[in-house]
C-alpha cells in the first residue's frame, strides 16, 4: 500500500510540474516570434484572456454595425491575413469603401493608424469603422446600449473590465484581440528558402532594388509616409487630409509585406491585382509626382530577377497564422 501511495504522489507531482511548464493554447497565443520586440500594452488595457475573448466575440459579431449586417471580420478575413480580396469592401447597405482593406497582422506594433496616420492608438482606431458612414455607420454610445441589453456581453464585460459594456470596454477589448494577431512564422523566418527565394531575398535587400529602404525591420515596414509614383494625379490626397501640408499630398503609410501573397489587390486603392504587377510597377519607376520618394527609380530587372523577387515575397506567407484556430470564428 505504501508503494502505491508513493507512486500516486509522484504521478501527481509530475502532472503538476508538466502543467506549469507547458503553457496553455491561449498563453502560447502571445508568445512573440523570434526577433519581435515586446508589445507595449496600455496601462489601462493589459492583456488578459477575458479581454481577448470579449474582443474576439465583438470582432466577429455584426452587432457592431447599425443594421446588424456586417462585422469587423466581414472586411478583415482571417484566411486572408485579416485583409480582403476586393479593391474596396462594401459597408452597410452596400455602400462602397473608400480605401483598400489593410492586413491586421502585427497591428500591435503600428505607431499610428489609418493610411494617413491620423489616429495615434489602436484603441482610438476602433472608433473609426464604427462611425464611418461607408462602414458601420453607427454610434458607439448606441452600440454600448445594444450590448448592455445582451446578458452574455454584460457577463463578459464584467469579467474582463469589471464594468458594464460601454465605449471603454468596446474599444479596449477589440484592441486586445487585434494585438494578438502576431505573424512571424513564414519560411523566411525559419530560414527554409528555396534557391529562387534566396536569390529574390538578395535582390530585396541590396541597393539595386532599395526595397528594404522602406520595407525594413522585422515587420517589413518603417511605417513612414511615402509616395510611390502610382499616379501623377491622385484622387485620394493621402496624408494631406490629416496635415494640410502640401509636402504630404498623396503620401501613404508604408504597409507591411508579411503575408503579401494573401492580401491582393494592392496599393491604397486596390488598383494593382497581382504581386507580379506590383514588381513591374516598381521596375518601371512609376509615374512622376511632386512628392515621389527618392527611392522610386527604374530598377531594370530582367525576367528572372523579377520572378525571384516575387518568389521571395511569397515566402513571407505565414501558414500557421492563416490557419490558427484561435483566430477563427
Amino acid at each position: 500500500m505504501r508503494w502505491f501511495l508513493t507512486l500516486l504522489v509522484f504521478v501527481l507531482l509530475v502532472s503538476c510540474k508538466k502543467e506549469t511548464q507547458e503553457p496553455t493554447q491561449f498563453l502560447k497565443l502571445m508568445e512573440l516570434p523570434d526577433g519581435f520586440p515586446a508589445i507595449d500594452f496600455p496601462e489601462d488595457n493589459e492583456f488578459t484572456e477575458a479581454r481577448w475573448a470579449l474582443g474576439k466575440k465583438l470582432f466577429f459579431d455584426p452587432i457592431m454595425s447599425v443594421d446588424n449586417s456586417i462585422s469587423c471580420a466581414s472586411c478583415h478575413l482571417p484566411s486572408l491575413a485579416f485583409s480582403d480580396d476586393k479593391s474596396f469592401t462594401s459597408g452597410v447597405e452596400g455602400r462602397p469603401g473608400l480605401r483598400n482593406v489593410p492586413t491586421l497582422a502585427n497591428v500591435a506594433y503600428h505607431p499610428y493608424f489609418t493610411r494617413e496616420g491620423g489616429v495615434p492608438t489602436l484603441e482610438m482606431q476602433i472608433l473609426v469603422p464604427i462611425q464611418e458612414h461607408n462602414e458601420f455607420d453607427f454610434n458607439i454610445v448606441l452600440l454600448a446600449e445594444r450590448l448592455a441589453a445582451d446578458s452574455t456581453y454584460v457577463e463578459m464585460s464584467q469579467s474582463a473590465y469589471e464594468r458594464e459594456p460601454d465605449p471603454f470596454v468596446i474599444t479596449r477589448s477589440l484592441a486586445t484581440f487585434e494585438r494578438s494577431l502576431l505573424s512571424g512564422g513564414s519560411r523566411y523566418d525559419s530560414n527554409s528558402l528555396s534557391g529562387k527565394e534566396e536569390a529574390g531575398k538578395e535582390l530585396f535587400f541590396n541597393e539595386k532594388t532599395n526595397c528594404s529602404q522602406c520595407h525594413s525591420g522585422f515587420n517589413f515596414t518603417d511605417y513612414a509616409f511615402e509616395n510611390n509614383g502610382l499616379y501623377e494625379n491622385y484622387p485620394d490626397i493621402g496624408r494631406f487630409r490629416f496635415t494640410n501640408d502640401s509636402t504630404d499630398l498623396a503620401l501613404f503609410k508604408i504597409p507591411t509585406l508579411r503575408n503579401i501573397e494573401m492580401t491582393a489587390p494592392y496599393m491604397h486603392d486596390g488598383s494593382i491585382a497581382t504581386i507580379e504587377e506590383v514588381v513591374e510597377h516598381y521596375n518601371t519607376g512609376g509615374k512622376n509626382h511632386q512628392n515621389q520618394s527618392e527611392f522610386i527609380k527604374p530598377l531594370r530587372l530582367n525576367e528572372s530577377e523579377k520572378e525571384n523577387l516575387v518568389a521571395f515575397l511569397k515566402s513571407l506567407t505565414d501558414q500557421s497564422f492563416l490557419e490558427n484556430p484561435l483566430f477563427k470564428k
